[in-house]
């Protein structure tokens, strides 16, 4: 069992806990993910981690209640615990293996969008440590959905919060403020982009005009963790990728969003998951062994 030592209501639908899962915590990296069940009959749910603590032996999670099984975990208290918390799994954020030097010469710019914050901010925070200052987008649809500002105020070089309606911060979308930013003379090396799957298409067709190298996570569209539901099937470059597996993080400008969303749509029902294995055959499962 591991226990929760933290929880907080971040917004009204929004949670973050620490949760003391020592073995994670020891060997967990920056843009790995972890899978959690509320109980024994719980649905499994891959989250981000959003942040740990060695010494403590804690892991930070960051969830949004979409449905059952996150509104259980939201029910929960300090004190109570996870019967499941496996991790850490998926591949760290390509920072973590870059020299050191390279890095402080790279202008980096990250881009989260809602919930996005949460993988955004370790990320952030790592490269802070170790002396490299990189500027941070927040976007949010209103104010009252923002996560995490002050942490990630702390950590980066230049933040800059956006809302959709312009009641907090800039007024727009991610893109607009990246624009206005290029306009105003910033030039970037590199973006890291995380947020729900539309933003993160959007930001990389202007990343391409904008000849910015652009890295995204496809965490949202991971079900299983393990690759053998088939739900985060995805095309990058061509090739068949699955986000858990292989990732989550890749080329922004090689991914094929709209097929991923539409799989997403479809994905959905039962008869719509019976369509996609019939018709991607042994590409349809990535870490299930029956794959080429």
């Amino acid at each position: 069992m591991y226990q929760i030592v933290k929880r907080k209501q971040l917004t009204t639908n929004i949670y973050l806990m620490d949760v003391e899962a020592r073995r994670v915590a020891a060997s967990c990296q920056p843009g790995q993910f972890v899978i959690v069940r509320a109980d024994e009959k719980g649905e499994r749910i891959p989250l981000t981690i959003c942040d740990y603590d060695r010494q403590k032996g804690t892991v930070t999670i960051v969830f949004q209640c979409v449905g059952a099984a996150t509104q259980m975990m939201a029910q929960l208290q300090e004190g109570d615990a996870f019967h499941d918390f496996v991790g850490p799994l998926g591949r760290p954020s390509e920072l973590v293996n870059e020299s050191l030097e390279e890095l402080k010469k790279k202008r980096i710019l990250f881009v989260a969008g809602g919930v996005g914050a949460a993988p955004v901010y370790p990320q952030v925070k790592w490269l802070h440590e170790r002396g490299v200052a990189a500027d941070v987008i927040v976007g949010s649809k209103t104010k009252d959905l923002l996560i995490l500002e002050k942490e990630m105020e702390s950590v980066a070089g230049n933040l800059y919060v956006t809302t959709d309606d312009g009641s907090y911060g800039r007024s727009g979308m991610v893109t607009q403020t990246l624009k206005d930013l290029v306009a105003e003379g910033k030039q970037y090396d590199l973006c890291i982009a995380i947020g729900p799957m539309i933003m993160m298409k959007f930001m990389c067709l202007l990343t391409k005009e904008l000849g910015i190298p652009t890295v995204v996570s496809l965490n949202p569209i991971m079900v299983d963790g393990t690759g053998m539901c088939g739900a985060c099937r995805v095309t990058v470059g061509g090739e068949v990728k699955f986000a858990c597996v292989d990732g989550p993080e890749f080329d922004g400008h090689l991914v094929n969003f709209d097929e991923a969303m539409r799989r997403q749509q479809i994905y959905k029902t039962e008869e719509g998951r019976a369509m996609l294995k019939l018709t991607e055959g042994n590409t349809h499962h990535g870490g299930c062994g029956q794959c080429g």
